[in-house]
């Protein structure tokens, strides 16, 4: 097997494991605000999203046209060839729902998220139950 699927499948399966073990429910903490309609449109556009997965951290840029794109960043990249080190896909805003479709990760399937903000620090919970920490930048 070569090492860029072996890479994608080990990745992708570290995400699986990490947005389960970092799973908590939306809004527990009082200084916490959901986030929906223009408030979450303006929270991500023009932004940085960083995932934390398995103690690193995953940069996901959502440019003010609905397009989005992700890198592993260096670590993974090295051990990576073809598309499995970055993606590019397209996000909206339904149902005061971030959704996304990306064209390689996640299998292409589209995924929408409910967001809930303390400052920087971001907590979100996907469609299918689950959930994880993300920080916003710049």
């Amino acid at each position: 097997m070569e090492v860029a699927p072996m890479l994608k499948t080990a990745l992708m399966t570290a995400v699986a494991c990490a947005t389960l073990a970092l799973g908590a429910p939306l809004a527990t903490n009082a200084a916490e605000t959901a986030l929906s309609g223009e408030a979450l449109h303006s929270a991500v556009t023009g932004k940085t999203v960083y995932l934390k997965i398995s103690g690193f951290e995953l940069p996901i840029q959502y440019s003010a046209g609905g397009s989005m794109k992700g890198s592993m960043g260096t670590i993974a990249a090295a051990f990576s060839r073809g598309d499995g080190s970055s993606d590019r896909g397209k996000w909206w805003i339904a149902d005061d729902q971030l959704c996304q479709k990306w064209s390689s990760w996640m299998e292409g399937r589209t995924y929408c998220y409910k967001l809930s903000r303390n400052g920087s620090a971001v907590r979100w919970v996907r469609d299918d139950g689950r959930s994880g920490t993300a920080r916003l930048g710049g």
